[in-house]
């Protein structure tokens, strides 16, 4: 297995790795983030000392995505067919294809996503929905804050995408803002919100009137996206 629409993974053998390569790295590194598996490597890593590295932490890996699916939220999702992927405020139907993994893709109002055992592997199924939202999102957010911000007054050093727990973004004093990929399932209003939230803590650290009406100032009807966040915040899990 090789690239998928400029991405590259690995079949591993009941699970597939994404590859970061990077020239930063000298050494190769393995993360398992909300059960979706990750290998970052040097940048001429060859693919066979991948699949090696893969082999060698296999048991660790799975036992790493075994607490991941015991420890998140209970979810009524099945990831087969015909159920609805909400996106940016639209639904996208599931379509799942049993075939060789390739990277979700947008069809004619359907998310189709191709891994080996199609819905007889949710698990996978659902590690790929998550690698496409966190590609939207990785995609969609910068591009949301370079267009918003002059409108806040700042300019952040850098933009990130994270997968937090429990909170929907983070600023940092350095001048680092940070999002959690899951608010792409948000209507794109509330998405503006989260995203003019966090830039106008680059003005006021704290959540104080001076804060709000900083936010007002940008957005004068936050607080109805504020609410619909807090109302609705919990059905906003894959």
């Amino acid at each position: 297995m090789n690239t998928a629409n400029d991405h590259e993974y690995r079949d591993a053998g009941g699970f597939i790795a994404e590859v970061i390569r990077s020239s930063r790295r000298k050494t190769a590194d393995i993360r398992v983030e909300q059960g979706v598996v990750s290998v970052i490597v040097p940048t001429t890593l060859s693919t066979e000392r991948i699949d090696e590295l893969l082999a060698k932490k296999r048991q660790w890996i799975r036992e790493k995505m075994l607490l991941h699916q015991e420890a998140r939220p209970a979810s009524t999702r099945r990831f087969v067919s015909g159920e609805a992927i909400p996106y940016l405020g639209r639904n996208y139907r599931l379509k799942v294809i049993d075939g060789p993994f390739k990277a979700p893709k947008l069809d004619k109002g359907r998310l189709v996503v191709s891994v080996p055992g199609g819905s007889n592997q949710p698990e996978m199924v659902r590690n790929a929905v998550i690698r496409w939202y966190r590609r939207r999102a990785e995609e969609k957010l910068p591009a949301k804050v370079q267009r918003l911000a002059p409108s806040v007054g700042v300019t952040p050093d850098r933009v990130e995408v994270r997968a937090f727990r429990s909170r929907w973004g983070s600023c940092s004093p350095k001048g680092q803002v940070a999002f959690n990929w899951r608010i792409m399932m948000a209507p794109n209003r509330v998405v503006d919100y989260v995203v003019i939230h966090e830039l106008c803590h680059l003005i006021q650290h704290d959540h104080s009137p001076a804060y709000w009406r900083e936010v007002a100032r940008v957005m004068p009807d936050y607080a109805q996206w504020r609410d619909w966040l807090k109302d609705v915040s919990h059905e906003l899990e894959v």
